[in-house]
């Protein structure tokens, strides 16, 4: 009963690891907005640095 349980588990860690990274494979319009916003956030520190 064990090993069909850490079957089990090892299954559903690997589908779960299979599907992270094929949802990671494209970046959506949030991601990019995001990066967008880092972009701005950053050169506005700079700005007030200087």
């Amino acid at each position: 009963m064990k090993k069909f349980k850490i079957i089990v588990l090892l299954g559903l860690l690997c589908s779960f690891l299979a599907f992270a990274t094929i949802g990671c494979e494209k970046e959506g319009p949030l991601e990019k907005a995001g990066k967008k916003v880092d972009e701005t956030v950053d050169s506005a520190k700079e700005a007030v640095d200087k």
